[in-house]
This record gives C-alpha cells, structure tokens and sequence, in this order.
C-alpha cells in the first residue's frame, strides 16, 4: 500500500485483508507531522480496527447462531397480530436460498448478516407451515353428553384428579375433535385406567380457553398445536367398553412395566419410578409434586435430557467397555462408533416406552445429534453440537420455542458448555483430582441453576431459594444409583429378577424425595415473582445469549443486557385490574395487593392471577382484603377515581339492574340489556366477553382504559373459531 509522500506499508506486516489496511492507516496518521494529526482521524481509524478485530474473533463461531435467528423468525411469527397470508409464507420460504446463496457470495462481512436474514424467513415460514399443518378440529362450544374415546395418556390435574387424553373421539351427532382431554372427577369404581383402553362416558366439554388475562399464556396456541380439539370433565363412573387390543405391543409392554414398578417399589416411591422409566405420572399425589417444584427438583421427575443423556451415557460406556475387554475387537473395530449406535437404539428404545411426550423427544434429539457427532468424529460436547439440536428441533418443531421446556433446557445446557470453556484454565490448576471433582459438581449445578431460573421465575413466577443445596445433594445420585439400578431392573425383567434393580432404585428414589421434602420446608424455601412484559424478557435472553455464544471480552455486554432486563423487569407495573373471560371473577389492586371479587369459583384463574402478581395467598385471603363493598342493593362495587364498578354474579343479581347512568362500569356473567347503558355507563357481559377475551384495564381519574386479550393475540388460526350456542355452564378443568 503506497501512501502519498513517499512513505508507505505493507498490509501483510498487519495480518492481510480488511484488518491490514485498518492498522496500516492508522501507523500512517500516526507518522504525520503533529499540524496534520488530528485526534479524531486517529480514534476513528482506531475504533474501525477494532470493530474488525473483534468480529473477525467471531468467524468459526457463527453457526452457534443459526438457532437463535432460526428462532428470531418463528418468534415473529408468534407476534404478529394477525394471521399471515400463504403469499407471504412462500415468499419467505422461497426468498431463503438464494439470500443464503448470495451470503456466502458476499463474504465474511456482509454474508452472515444476509444468511441470518435468511434464517429468520425461515423460522417465519416453519412457523406458520406448522401452524396450519397442526388443524384439526375444535368444539365450537359447550357439549355435554356422552364421549367415547381411546387412552393414550394418563397424568393428572392440578386439583390431583385423574386425567385422561383420548383420541378416536366419537360424540353425539356433532363434528369430534382430535383429541380431547377429561379429568374424572367422583367415584370411579368401574374403570382402572389403562393405555390403549377404549372408554365411555358422559362428560362436559368446552374448547381450549385463551389467555386468563391480555399477555399471559395462550392455552389455546398451546391446544391447537397439540390437537387438543376440547378438555372437559366428568363426574359420572366412566366405563370400559373395549380393553388395549393385542396388536398394541408397545402399550402392553409399557403397562407391564409400571405394573412391575409398582409390585417391586411401593407407595410414592414406586409412582415416582414409574415416571421416571416409563413416563407415566398418574400415580404421583400433588404433594409430592409441590415439594419437588418448590425445592427445584421437578426435573428430575421428567423425562428429560438428563435421564436420556445418563441411559445413553451409561449404555455408551458398558458396551465400550465390553469391545476393549477383546483385543483383537478393541484393535479392529470402531468401538466408539458401534458403541454410539448401541447407546442410539437403547435411547430410541427408551423414548418408545416412556411414552414419547414432547419433552422426551426434544430429549432423545439432543442425545441423538450427540451420538451422530461420535458417528461422524466430531467432538460431542461442544457449542456446535447444542447448536445443531436447536436446529434440528426447531425445524421439526417450531412452536417449541415459545414454551419453557424448550427454553430451560437449552438454557442450561448451553450456559453449562460456556461457563466451563471459561473454567477450564481454572480446573487445570487444581491439583487434587478429588477436589476438581467436587468444584466442578458445585459449579455445574451453580451454572445450570442460574441459566434456568430467569426462565422459570419468568414462567412460573418462583425462584427456589435452596435450589442449589437441593440439586447438589440428590441430583449426583440419579447417574450414580437410581437411573443405572433402573436399567438394571428393565434388562431383569424377562427374567423375573427385576426387583434387584428396582429395589436399590427405591432407595435412591426415597432419598430425592426426603430431600425434597426437608429443603421445600425450609422459610422461604420459594420467593414469588411478578411476570415480566415482552420487553424485558427480550432483553433478558438476549443479554444471556451474548454472554454465551459472543467470542471475547466484549461478551460482558451480554451482563449489561440481563441488568437492565432485572432493571426492566422490576419496574413493571401490573395491572390495576383484571376480569376473567367469563365474567365471573374480577380483580383489582388495593393497597394489601390484589383484591378478588369472589373468594371461590373460576379458583384457577384467581390462582394464575395471584402467581401472575407474585403475591403468596390463595383465593379466600386475596377476597377478603378490604376494597369490594356492597351497596344499598346488595350488589358488589368498587370506587376508583370517578368509576364505580360493579360486580354481578347469578341471573338475581343481573335481574335487579334496570338502568345505568354516569361513570359506571357493570360486568355480568349473564346477558344484559344494552339499552339500560345512559351517558358514560358501559356494560360487558358474557356474550361481550366471549369474543374479546380477559380484560385488564387502569382507571386514571377520569379515564378508563381498558385491554382486552384479542388486541394483545390478534385474530390468528387457533382462536377464530366459530362458536355456536350459548357458552354457559361448569368450567372446564384446563
């Protein structure tokens, strides 16, 4: 590079290409007299070589992004407020290649830049393909009356009722969804519930709710991509009408094994290993539920990519370790390699029986992409790796994104790999191998731990305050004890030997649970949260992701992000108040906290509504905070600013309102007059309410403001459904 004056240099002294000629002007600047040195000339010729420096750091690591904007544009697709048009996907879908062609064309500058655009067309159009490949029928409606359907799944309700999913639906005379879903309340002599077993019964239904208030959960995104066309209850003896058919080997052999689980283990213990092995949580109680979610074992409960990651780790070294014992085999044969497909069929094998939910597969995908890269000597446990199961799960499931399964278990998972790539300096210099041990047990479930909990308080408003202690004394038992004697027990049992396995397994098992037990007893053992908007969890994973997959000092920024989303998140202000999509239940801050019209029905989404607040009391206490009155009619009101709002409940309360004046606002559960409405008055009714949703509005002076939860979702596939008939009657348990 010749400058002019006769003073030149070479760009190779300064490492070739962009950066080169970046160093080369600045040792230039720097060589002219003081009168034709400006500062700001120098900084800025600085600045750029330093831009450069620090994303040519990044050119080797810039496929650990491909998910994120995979994923960026499946979010965009959730936001939007309507429904795309299938123009607008197959331009995104067919504008992809060739932007990823032109990318690379373009270079390590502007290529990326243009294949991420590439990938957010891309997750936009999965997203919506998905949305529309996942139709299926939905009630239009409340049904009751008589239901038929196949088990393919048992759990339980939040209330601790057995609960039912149930394909081959047949109703009376009217279009049946996919899949319905039926909680069994009362008596239930006649049935032992079974998978594969054909039953029969009277039952309410009604379609998958929305939201129970504008921005919280979308229960009816979440049914529409599980085909979950009704859920519903019954209190009537449900009946068998024909039992698992014989061709159904899979079942039998699943229902076996829990029979065998349970003859071997009994009490809780013996339902806690029935869900660990092969997926099945209808005999697990509520209290043991609570105790392992409030000391942050509840992973442990799911199948998740720990339990399929120890199976496949455990199968992987024991058949390793069986082809080296053979010299001439350990000379030979690619053990590794014969040893991952060994550990892949047992996984496979392992998803088969445990049921398949989509925890499970998103675990046996992860396992699998890990078990490839042995196939393919790649290195197994790497930030690559972690990249391409994001993507492949993406890409086979893109609404996966949006729920915390998903999220929590990347987060770990990717926070682990990146902070012990920031250790390994740190454990190299440990000389006892006994102490590196337990450092580093400390500090994976200190790292696991703290890349999960912004998720879970975000999702279920908690954060568990002896998380850590819980997780440090029982989750090293589940590699060492309880999953090998586990395995140990299913390899017995066509011997009938399989409670030498199953026994040992118990003992692990009664250890967890004691733990859970004594550490969710502890004060304060769970901290409540309020959610966070939109902005300040964008902000939040953002500032994660960069601190985990940014190469370089400059990867701090990332702690920036997640401050100023702790900042963000602090500062939210909940809503003032708060009416239920059905007009039964209304909700309104007052100085104690929330204060609930009824201190009983619609108990679950008064419990949302609470956990939403981050306030610790159930339903009764929040009702009888001081803020609702009755007036001289007897009627529930509440004064704020120059409102008046009141409460109706039952068709004796909306009888005695003839007329309406001033600023009143009258929410009903049952139909109203409009035309009693005079002046400012307004009226929302259950009719009102079924089409737009939960409301929450803010009352500042004389102004009311209110949101509802169509403006926050839009009209999208899984909510503009036709409904016919009226949409009175019991609620279904969700």
């Amino acid at each position: 590079m010749q400058i002019a004056g006769g003073r030149g240099c070479k760009t190779g002294d300064y490492g070739g290409g962009h950066e080169g000629i970046y160093l080369c002007l600045g040792k230039f600047v720097q060589r002219l007299p003081r009168v034709y040195r400006p500062q700001i000339c120098v900084a800025r010729v600085r600045a750029l070589a330093a831009i450069n420096a620090v994303w040519l750091k990044q050119q080797g690591h810039l496929f650990h992004w491909t998910p994120v904007f995979l994923g960026l544009g499946v979010a965009l697709y959730f936001a939007l407020p309507f429904e795309p048009p299938m123009w607008l996907l197959w331009t995104s879908a067919c504008a992809a290649l060739p932007l990823v062609l032109t990318g690379r064309w373009l270079g390590i500058y502007w290529g990326p830049l243009v294949i991420a655009a590439a990938l957010v067309a891309s997750g936009y159009a999965l997203a919506g393909a998905e949305a529309r490949a996942k139709a299926a029928p939905v009630l239009s409606g409340r049904y009751y009356g008589p239901l038929q359907g196949r088990i393919i799944e048992i759990d339980r309700s939040g209330t601790g009722a057995p609960r039912l999913l149930l394909d081959q639906v047949v109703l009376d005379r009217r279009a049946a969804p996919a899949t319905v879903r039926v909680s069994l309340h009362g008596p239930q002599d006649w049935l032992q519930p079974a998978l594969g077993q054909t039953v029969m019964m009277t039952a309410h239904l009604s379609p998958p709710t929305g939201p129970v208030e504008p921005g919280g959960f979308d229960f009816q995104r979440h049914a529409w991509f599980e085909r979950l066309g009704g859920v519903g209850y019954t209190r009537n003896p449900a009946l068998l009408l024909y039992d698992a058919p014989e061709a159904m080997a899979l079942t039998g052999l699943r229902r076996d094994l829990v029979a065998r689980i349970r003859r071997a283990i009994p009490s809780q213990t013996g339902e806690v290993a029935a869900a660990l092995l092969a997926g099945d949580r209808s005999g697990v109680a509520p209290e043991t539920v609570a105790a392992l979610r409030d000391s942050n074992l509840a992973h442990l409960l799911a199948i998740s990519g720990l339990h399929m990651g120890l199976l496949a780790g455990l199968v992987y070294g024991l058949v390793r370790r069986f082809l080296v014992l053979v010299p001439a085999w350990a000379l030979y044969l690619p053990t590794k390699k014969i040893a991952a497909i060994a550990a892949l069929i047992c996984a496979a094998a392992y998803l088969s029986i445990s049921g398949a939910s989509v925890a499970t597969q998103r675990a046996f995908v992860m396992v699998a992409v890990g078990l490839c890269a042995v196939l393919a000597d790649r290195q197994v446990i790497s930030l690559r790796s972690v990249a391409m199961a994001a993507l492949v799960l993406l890409v086979l499931q893109p609404h996966a994104l949006v729920g915390p399964g998903f999220q929590m278990s990347f987060a770990a998972t990717t926070g682990l790999i990146a902070g012990f790539e920031v250790m390994r300096p740190l454990q190299q210099r440990i000389p006892s191998k006994a102490l590196r041990v337990i450092l580093m047990t400390v500090l994976s479930s200190a790292m696991a731990g703290a890349a999960t909990a912004p998720f879970a308080a975000a999702h279920f408003n908690r954060l568990t305050d002896y998380g850590l202690v819980a997780n440090l004394l029982a989750t090293p038992l589940m590699g060492t004890l309880i999953m090998p004697a586990g395995i140990l027990g299913v390899c017995l049992m066509p011997f009938g030997l399989e409670w030498i396995g199953f026994v040992p397994m118990g003992w692990g098992i009664d250890w967890v649970l004691a733990v859970a037990s004594g550490v969710s007893g502890l004060p304060s053992a769970v901290t409540p949260v309020p959610s966070p908007d939109v902005a300040s969890f964008a902000v939040m994973t953002a500032g994660g992701l960069i601190l985990c997959l940014w190469q370089g000092r400059t990867r701090l920024a990332g702690t920036l992000l997640f401050l100023m989303a702790v900042a963000l998140w602090q500062s939210v202000g909940r809503p003032e108040g708060l009416v239920s999509d059905d007009g039964r239940l209304v909700g309104i801050l007052g100085a104690q906290g929330r204060v609930l019209s009824q201190p009983k029905g619609a108990g679950f989404v008064a419990q949302v509504w609470l956990e939403n607040d981050g306030d610790p009391v159930n339903q009764p206490i929040a009702a009888a905070r001081a803020g609702w009155q009755r007036n001289a009619d007897g009627l529930l009101e509440w004064h704020a600013g120059e409102w008046r709002i009141m409460s109706l409940r039952g068709r004796k309360e909306a009888k005695g309102i003839e007329t309406c004046t001033g600023k009143v606002w009258i929410i009903s559960d049952q139909p109203l007059p409009q035309d009693i409405a005079k002046g400012e008055c307004k009226i929302t009714t259950a009719d009102d309410l079924r089409h737009s949703g939960a409301l929450a509005f803010r009352i500042t002076g004389k102004d009311l403001q209110i949101t509802s939860s169509r403006d926050i979702t839009g009209d999208r596939l899984w909510n503009t459904r036709q409904r016919k008939g009226p949409d009175h009657g019991p609620q279904a348990d969700q």
